[in-house]
């Protein structure tokens, strides 16, 4: 009896469809899409990054991540008894377990800086509360820059994610997910229909939507976009594995995929609709952007930076939508880490058979130290922690799942698989097409983005 069929019946699920969609479509959702996209997009040509990113995310990400949510459902637990289930060879579960640790290093790493950045979100909402009441000194406090200011919000953001995190699958991560995604769109929503109708919006728009096509044969644009898909749906990041981990086995795996991979761009794209506009009204208002050379200035605090300046120079009303946008940040970062925090709590509360809300509160604690830690040491820390997971642990991960779910996976065991609510699977093109497209051309793909990283 391997692993998987031992937890199939006492494992919990997800309760529907749309829960598990908005879940992993939620984990997938981060700052990568609302920061990361439209800063590569403000940086690489507007329209042209945009229409090669399209191309790219279903070309590079959406195979892989059918990968990862294909290992989590067969193995039916946390990342390392998942990894070591693909193959009954006694050495390939060792060197699979490896992989399986390897991977729990990513999330865990990520959420390190990751809840930094969300509690300066979560101070620029506050600070932005704190103007409307007229409260100037607290709201300098919260936009200033201090390690006091930094542990406040990361605290914050820690707390939130824990509460979420210990109501488990159904009661916590999907009850939420529900809630926050459908938030996050209607915010968008708002959000768009104001700053269009700022002055400057419309050429932010036909800078973003008219692709220059000159460009999109760009070496470093196609690697950008292609780098760009394959983080913003957290492939190697671990999050999907262990959600597939969750999903019914009456469910259309590939098709699942396609949904998280289409909700996963909507916001990105959507995000993209919001702030290069917002760019242009800012630039309208005296702000700048460019440098003189056409870089974008401030490419990494771009929405910390730039984007309060222009909700400053709206009066009461741009005040009131600075609100808006950061509790937008805040819900995009939550959804994304509490899927972090879930692969270790997944993992301790199975090996172990600790209950979840301690389980939650001890390593949620754990994490935070280190983050802590990076906090007093910014300048040395930061930088480097980030580096380290985004563009070295995780694209290796990523390869790692990569070549296990298509060279040592069992072919039968993993056709069996995905044929679980998809019987017709084996003829179907993408039945004929994905098993190799992920043994050959995935892994090229992967080191494409590893390289890219490297110089």
């Amino acid at each position: 009896m391997n692993e998987s069929a031992k937890n199939e019946n006492t494992r919990e699920t997800f309760g529907s469809r749309l829960g598990f969609v908005l879940a992993a479509a939620g984990a997938a959702v981060g700052l990568g899409n609302i920061w990361g996209f439209p800063t590569q997009a403000a940086s690489n040509g507007g329209g042209a990054f945009l229409l090669v990113y399209l191309v790219l995310i279903f070309v590079v990400a959406f195979p892989m991540l059918v990968v990862e949510m294909a290992i989590g459902r067969y193995g039916q637990a946390n990342p390392v008894d998942s990894m070591r289930s693909l193959n009954q060879n006694p050495s390939a579960k060792r060197v699979g377990a490896l992989v399986g640790w390897l991977g729990l290093s990513v999330p865990s790493a990520v959420l390190a800086f990751y809840s930094i950045v969300g509690g300066w979100i979560i101070c620029f909402m506050l600070a932005a509360i704190a103007g409307l009441l007229g409260l100037t000194e607290q709201a300098n406090w919260l936009k200033g820059f201090s390690i006091e200011r930094n542990l406040f919000g990361t605290i914050v953001f820690y707390v939130l994610t824990i509460l979420i995190v210990q109501g488990g699958v159904k009661r916590g991560i999907e009850k939420w997910s529900t809630r926050l995604m459908p938030a996050l769109f209607l915010l968008f929503a708002v959000l768009f229909i104001y700053i269009m109708m700022q002055q400057g919006a419309m050429e932010g728009l036909k800078h973003y939507l008219i692709p220059d096509f000159d460009r999109i044969w760009d070496r470093k644009l196609i690697l950008a976009a292609m780098g760009q898909g394959f983080f913003s749906l957290t492939i190697g990041g671990c999050s999907m594995l262990i959600y597939g981990s969750y999903l019914s086995k009456k469910e259309n795996l590939p098709k699942m995929a396609f949904s998280v991979t289409c909700i996963d761009t909507a916001v990105a794209f959507v995000a993209g609709l919001v702030v290069l506009p917002a760019m242009f009204v800012a630039m309208h208002n005296g702000v700048q952007i460019y440098a003189d050379n056409g870089s974008l200035l401030s490419s990494d605090t771009l929405v910390f930076t730039v984007l309060p300046l222009m909700f400053n120079s709206l009066g009461l009303f741009g005040q009131l939508f600075a609100v808006v946008f950061f509790l937008l940040l805040t819900i995009a970062a939550l959804t994304s880490s509490i899927s972090m925090l879930e692969c270790p709590v997944a993992l301790v509360s199975e090996r172990f058979n600790t209950k979840r809300t301690p389980t939650s509160w001890v390593l949620g604690s754990i994490i935070a130290l280190f983050s802590g830690v990076i906090v007093y040491h910014f300048g040395a820390m930061f930088g480097l922690v980030a580096t380290l997971s985004t563009q070295y642990l995780q694209p290796f991960a990523a390869l790692m799942f990569c070549l296990f779910g298509g060279w040592v996976w069992n072919r039968n065991a993993k056709f069996k698989e995905l044929e679980s609510g998809f019987a017709e699977f084996r003829n179907s093109l993408f039945g004929k097409i994905w098993p190799w497209y992920v043994r050959f051309v995935c892994p090229v793909l992967v080191v494409a983005i590893i390289w890219a990283s490297f110089n």
